[in-house]
This record gives structure tokens, sequence and C-alpha cells, in this order.
């Protein structure tokens, strides 16, 4: 007998456990499929051991301004293995831990799915059907039709391998090539990005992007954009990549090359077609409520979305958005205007809202305010190599419109800014809001 739930989820990541604490708070029954770890990505792949090699790289960089503060210190020197070691036992508790709250919450079935009607899915050779069916299944990386792909490793290869290659190269300059080459580099790596745009982080304010490239150069991070790669061929076990840049051919030897050329919906094996699911060869077709256009019995969240923010608190938005739309009926739209995110260089990138850009294509009156830093006391207190800011507000509303700023504790001021936009705050309310001194959140009353 076909066992039947009211929902499927499939995959157990942020968006399937957002989409799942809403339903099962509602008494209604669930199936998780996944045939990874629990959790998915972010904790166990991505965002979450990233961050603990980016929590050494800004050690790093903090100790090499050392002199500045009239300290001296002996030579800096990263253990790589023993760094990837604390890495894992930092996270290894993670899927278990999801596995047990995925079992309080429904049943679980272990495996591959692939859509074998409108309603129904076959895991492994059993088939259950759902009366709605979430496909949450994340993301991959992006495979690159280039000569020799097979020789690149991914962002996963990366937070595994307990060997510090020598030199790297980057095939892509998005974020995950951003962060990861700035990891390196302070660990005295040598490391080229090669883009195919004109710009690195093509979606991020280009003066925020201008700020940290330079960075990236200052610390040795060889930056090339415009570049067409050719090939990738293995000789006497080093990588040889070739590339055109500016009408000129070049090559270079590297120990690792690595795709970072960004991530695809992770939906090319479920056989959407079995269950009239219109999808473009990109993302899946979803209306408002992030429901098939053509089949309303399914639903999609997270990075199989793909043209949403890829970032882990949107994943758990659009799952709980999913799981309220699943129970209550299709009435609440998901909002990314004021989302604020980070890109976790050394030091990071931060963005919310619109880009200079953006905001003079949609107002009239646009105020944008610039601002390098480094020669203000609090940057010069913490003798910081790069601090920068871009605030851009409308001057008929004061509404503030977006807010784009490299260094200066970036990842956590960019939060203040996304809350006022959230809430409606004025630049000038903000701006009059009196912060604790001397921090760099007192700072935001010049930035705007």
């Amino acid at each position: 007998m076909t066992e039947r739930f009211d929902i499927i989820i499939i995959g157990a990541g942020n968006a399937g456990f957002g989409v799942s604490a809403v339903a099962s708070e509602a008494g209604k029954s669930i199936a998780f499929i996944e045939e990874w770890d629990f959790g998915g990505t972010c904790p166990n792949r991505g965002c979450t051991p990233k961050k603990i090699l980016v929590a050494a790289g800004n050690l790093l960089h903090e100790m090499s301004l050392a002199d500045q503060h009239a300290i001296t210190v002996n030579e800096n020197k990263l253990d790589w293995q023993q760094l990837i070691k604390r890495k894992a036992d930092m996270i290894d508790f993670i899927p278990s831990a999801m596995h047990g709250v995925a079992e309080k919450r429904g049943k679980i079935y272990r495996g591959s799915a692939k859509f074998v009607g409108p309603n129904s899915v076959e895991v492994d050779g059993t088939i259950i059907e759902g009366d709605n069916i979430v496909i949450a299944t994340g993301s991959k990386p992006r495979p690159l039709s280039i000569e020799g792909a097979e020789y690149m490793i991914t962002s996963d290869d990366v937070l595994s391998n307990d060997e510090l290659p020598d030199e790297v190269v980057f095939i892509g300059g998005g974020v995950i090539a951003m962060e990861f080459s700035h990891v390196y580099a302070r660990a005295g790596v040598k490391v080229t990005l090669l883009e195919v745009t004109p710009q690195l982080l093509p979606r991020i304010d280009c003066d925020a992007v201008a700020a940290i490239k330079a960075e990236s150069e200052r610390i040795g991070i060889t930056v090339k954009t415009g570049v067409i790669v050719k090939s990738i061929s293995k000789t006497d076990g080093r990588l040889n990549v070739s590339y055109t840049y500016e009408g000129t051919e070049y090559n270079i030897s590297a120990s690792t090359v690595v795709n970072g050329a960004g991530r695809i919906a992770n939906v090319d094996t479920l056989d959407l077609d079995a269950a009239n699911i219109a999808y473009n060869g990109i993302h899946i077709d979803v209306d408002d409520y992030l429901r098939s256009t053509s089949n309303p019995s399914i639903w999609v969240a997270g990075d199989s979305l793909l043209h949403t923010p890829q970032l882990s608190p949107i994943a758990t938005y659009e799952g709980r958005i999913v799981g309220h739309n699943i129970v209550n009926g299709p009435s609440k739209k998901p909002n990314y205007d004021n989302s604020p995110s980070a890109v976790f260089t050394v030091p990071a990138v931060a963005t919310v809202g619109l880009t200079e850009a953006q905001a003079k294509e949609e107002y009239i009156n646009v105020n944008v305010t610039t601002s390098d830093m480094t020669g203000w006391f609090s940057a010069k207190t913490y003798a910081e190599t790069v601090a920068w800011a871009k605030i851009i507000t409308d001057k008929d509303s004061d509404k503030i419109l977006g807010a784009h700023i490299v260094g200066h504790r970036s990842e956590e001021l960019i939060n203040i800014f996304g809350l006022a936009m959230q809430h409606g705050i004025s630049a000038s309310d903000l701006k009059e809001s009196p912060m604790a001194y001397p921090t760099f959140a007192s700072d935001i009353k010049n930035m705007i």
C-alpha cells in the first residue's frame, strides 16, 4: 500500500525545516526525503564551516596589524590541518541533531527522490504520495564546459582538504571564490581569480566591489576580469590553466584549481516532467506564493528557486512562507527588499537594498553619500586597511534605499540598516539615534 502524507519535503536543509516548523505545529503529516546530510549545505558544507576558516583569516589579518598597535609578535603560522580538524569537530554533531528534529516532525526516507506523477515520488524503489510536495533540494556547483574541468575541485573539497596548496586558481569571481581566496591568501597561498564577467561579485554595487578588489590585490591576490578560460591540463602533478585576457593568451600553473563559478538549482535528477512541473532549464517557474505555475501541488523554497537570494536565512524564510501557504492557503508572498547579506572576505563586504544604479533607475531624487572611512578615528584606532561605505537615500521621502559597506565591521553594521529599512525608520531618524560611543555603529550618523 502506498503511504500518503499531507506534505512531502524533498530536502532536509534550511528551507525544508522552515516548511516543517510551520506544518508540524499545524498537525500536518510530513515525509522528509534526504539523500545526504540532514541540515543541508549551510551547516555542513557551506556558511557554517566556511566561517570557521574565515575566523582564522580574520585573526591572521589582525595579527598582521600588530605593529600598528605597538605589539611585537612572532611569525604567524597557520596549521591548516588542525584548522580543518577544528572545523570538523565543530560541525560533526549537526546532521544527527537535525535528523532528530526531523524525526519528531515526520517520517524520514533516506535516498534520492524522483517524481513518478503529479503527487507521487519514488525514493529508491518506494513510492509515496503527498497532497503537497515541496522541492527544497538546494543547489550544487555550476558545471563548467571547459576542457579539463574534471581537474577542478569545489568548495566542498576546500572545506575537507587538510593539505594547504601552494598556489590556487579560482575559475569565477563570485561569493565562494572571493571568500575562500581571502582565507587562502591570509594563509600564505598564492591566489589568482579569473572571472568571465567585467566585474567581480556582479550583483553588488560596483564601487563596493572596487573597494574589496583593491584590498584583495593589496594582500597579493591577482584579479583578472573579462577572462575566457580555455582549458585545464595536468603535467607532472601540476595543473596548467590556459586563458585569454584582453586579447592575449596566458598560462598559469597551480597545485589546485577551484570551481568558483557559483551554484545552480539541484533539480536535474528529480524528473520534473513526470510531475508536470514547468522548468526552463535554469529555475522552476513559480507564482508569487512560491507554488509551481503548472502543478498547484508543488512548492519550491530555498536555493532550488535559484532566482532569489541564495542565503540560508532566506531559505528558512521561504520555507516558512511555503509552510504557511500550505496550511492556510496561498496568502503570503516573500519580500526580499530589505534582506541584509555579507560576503565574508577579510574584511567583509555587506549590502542591503538597492545599488546606486538600481536606485537611480527607480527614483528621481537620489542622494548618495560615499565615505572612505580609513581616516576616521574609529578606523585609525583599529588600523583598518579598508573602511568604505555608500548609503543611498531618497531625497523626497528620506527613505533609506540601500547601504553598502566594506570593512568597519560591515557584517554587523549592515543589520542596523536592514532593520531601519524593514521598519520604515527614515535616514534622518537613524542619523539622530544615539549609539554607544566609541563604536563602529556610532559612525552611522556620519555615513548617511
